[in-house]
Formats: C-alpha cells, sequence, structure tokens
C-alpha cells in the first residue's frame, strides 16, 4: 500500500502581506500529478491545513476544489485539525465526505478514529489523532485528570485509551511536537517548550506522520517523520528541500520511504550586497525575478526609495533591511543585557523595534499581552 504524507499547508498564509493562495494552488496540483503518477492509494493530511481559525472563503474553495479532486481519483484522504485549524469548521460534513474515502478526525474527545484498509499483506490501521492540548485530555478522562500537568502526560493518556493489535500494520496521523524536532521561524512555539512529547510514545507504530514542525525531518527513527510544510514560509526555510514524503508499506515491519521533492511557483531565498550590485543586470538576469526575495542592503547611506526602486526589478521583495556600522550599532545596544532578567512581553517588544524600526504601539501592547496570557493558561 502506498501513502503519501503531507502537513501544514497553512491554506490562506500571509507572509509580509503577501497572499500564498496561488503558490498554494500550484503546488496542490503538483500534488494531483505525484499522486496520480506515483499510484498511491492514500494521503496523510496531518493538521494545519489552514492557516487561521477562520479561514478566508478563498482558502476554503481551494481546499474544497483539491478535495472533489482527490476524491474524483478514489484516492483516500486521512485528516486530523492541527493547532491553527478550528475542529468545527474543518469536521463540518465529515459523515458525508467519509463515503467518499475522506475521513476527517478533528477535536480530540477521548477517542481515537481508526480507519482500517486492506491489501495484499493484509490489514493496515490507520489511526487519526487531532491536536490534543492537556486540558482536551483533561475533559476525556476526568479520572485522570490530576496526573496530567503536560503534554507528554496528556499523550501518554491518549495512547494508554488505544486499542492497537501491533500483529497488524497501523500507522498513526498525529499534529505535536516531538522532542528533539528543529523548528523554524514560521512556526508557533510554546514557552519553554511545554508542548514537547517523547518520540518513544510513538515506538509501536509501523508510521508515525507528523504535524506541526515546517521542516522535513525524522525524529529518533526513520518512521517518525514531520513531513514539514509544502512551500517555504519564512526565510529561515531558504536552504530547505521541500517534499512529500511517499510510504510504501509491505509486509508487517517493512516500511520504504522516499522523498518526493516539491518544486514551488516561486522560490523564497536572500539576496545581498550594495544597491549598485543588487541591480546590476549581470546579478540578476539568469535568476527568477519573480522569486519572494529578502534584500540586505550594505551601502552605508541609506537609498532614497530603495524598496519601490528594488521592486521594479524584484516585484516580489518582502523583505528590505540595511546592514552596516549603523545598524549594527543599534543592534549591540541590547545585546549585552542579561536576556533571563528581562520579561517575555520586553523581549517582544524588542524583537518588534528589531524588525520594524519602531517601538509597538499601546493597542499593540495591550493585545499582545492578554494573547499570552490566554496562551499560557491554556498551555499550563
Amino acid at each position: 500500500m502506498k501513502l503519501l504524507h503531507m502537513a501544514d499547508l497553512h491554506l490562506g498564509k500571509r507572509v509580509y502581506e503577501f497572499s500564498m493562495l496561488e503558490d498554494q494552488k500550484y503546488i496542490l496540483q503538483q500534488t494531483l500529478d505525484i499522486l496520480e503518477k506515483e499510484q498511491v492509494d492514500g494521503i496523510l493530511l496531518a493538521g494545519d491545513i489552514y492557516d487561521k481559525t477562520v479561514p478566508s472563503a478563498e482558502a476554503v474553495q481551494l481546499f474544497d476544489d483539491f478535495l472533489s479532486k482527490l476524491a474524483a481519483r478514489e484516492i483516500a484522504v486521512f485528516l486530523i485539525n492541527g493547532n491553527h485549524d478550528s475542529a468545527e469548521r474543518l469536521s463540518f460534513g465529515a459523515k458525508i465526505f467519509s463515503r467518499n474515502k475522506v475521513y476527517f478526525a478533528a477535536g480530540y474527545q477521548g477517542n481515537v478514529e481508526r480507519i482500517t484498509m486492506e491489501d495484499a499483506y493484509g490489514i493496515v490501521n490507520v489511526y487519526l489523532l487531532p491536536f490534543a492540548k492537556p486540558i482536551y485530555v483533561k475533559h476525556a478522562f476526568p479520572e485522570q485528570a490530576e496526573d496530567i500537568t503536560s503534554y507528554q502526560d496528556a499523550m501518554k493518556v491518549v495512547m494508554e485509551h488505544m486499542e492497537l493489535d501491533t500483529k497488524e500494520r497501523n500507522v498513526l496521523v498525529a499534529h505535536q511536537f516531538v522532542t528533539g524536532a528543529l523548528r523554524c521561524e514560521s512556526e508557533d512555539i510554546s514557552v519553554g517548550g511545554m508542548d514537547n512529547v517523547d518520540a518513544a510514545l510513538f515506538e509501536e507504530f509501523d508510521y508515525v506522520a507528523l504535524g506541526h514542525i515546517h521542516s522535513p525531518q525524522c525524529i529518533g527513527k526513520e518512521t517518525i517523520r514531520y513531513a514539514g510544510t509544502p512551500l517555504k514560509y519564512s526565510f529561515s526555510e531558504c536552504s530547505h528541500q521541500k517534499t512529500a514524503t511517499l510510504i510504501e508499506l509491505q509486509e508487517k515491519g517493512k516500511v520504504n520511504l522516499k522523498q518526493v521533492p516539491l518544486v514551488p511557483l516561486r522560490d523564497m531565498r536572500k539576496i545581498r550586497g550594495t544597491y549598485e550590485e543588487l541591480t546590476a543586470r549581470s546579478l540578476y538576469e539568469n535568476t527568477n525575478t519573480q522569486d519572494y526575495v529578502h534584500v540586505t542592503l550594505t551601502d552605508e547611506e541609506d537609498i532614497f526609495d530603495a524598496l519601490g526602486k528594488l521592486r521594479v526589478i524584484y516585484p516580489n521583495l518582502m523583505k528590505l533591511e540595511y546592514d552596516n556600522c549603523r545598524t549594527r550599532s543599534n543592534q549591540e545596544i541590547t545585546a549585552t543585557e542579561d536576556m533571563e532578567e528581562k520579561s517575555p512581553l520586553d523581549l517582544t517588544k524588542e524583537l518588534f523595534w528589531l524588525q520594524n524600526n519602531k517601538p509597538m504601539s499601546e493597542k499593540q501592547e495591550n493585545l499582545l499581552t492578554e494573547y499570552m496570557k490566554q496562551i499560557w493558561e491554556d498551555e499550563v
């Protein structure tokens, strides 16, 4: 049996106010081509389908079109919600979709849905575990609530209540942060790593299809894997090669993995130099000037309307900054202070200043404070 593992589509995402919908439509079509070429039986979508809990109409239409094309090709879809998704919105129509082999599991309520398939080697069980916070698990198992103080505790309880036949081939689709995974700037980070869970909890599965981390990678062993995002969503990902993971399940204990490259409509890259160097035809004529770029100018004097001028050549210039004596001096002011003595709010305000060259407004600061209180209270 062949399955394709993908995750963190983040449909509707905007990066530096640039809509990624056209790029996402392009990569989803490429995914359909891969599924057809490789004759895949099913696709595992490990959460964060949308970028917001209330996605735009365009994002919903794009995903609806993708699911319709998968159903028309009779490709099974195994789908869970991530921390960015609204479980209720994502699971709308789930019972109707299941008739076309599109299986949703959104919102953990105490049970992990199992879908059973069969091939020449026997049974394959696909378990769908949506994003689960400790509070969700406490509500599902109140008798064990006192023992659940972390994501690790919560996930241990979840695993204990799953009926797993280890003689059969079992695949888990989950959206959690497994200890040891390397993060990117475009991900949500919990304070102090409170969302960590140990990979050992998943040892009995033949393959674990993870979502939540944007960089493709395996954790502990090859069969516990993050697919990563299909597109680059931050400049920290410039060096990444985005892929979809093709899983071939043979007899029990034998799993073959293959990384299928995903080629974007527009790449994301960094370029650096003086204004004169970056506007020289010899530098850009053999490159894709439609790429999303982060430009670092090294001129000592600011260039008048540099953003506007550079966008004539690089229309998708997302970020412009200077690296010279003045900017390095400004950054050194706070670098020597003891970071541990600063509050998270102070650190965030400093980061905002460095990125925007202006202080955070009172309204922004109040909103950030409120969000921090809500998020951290939920995490505890």
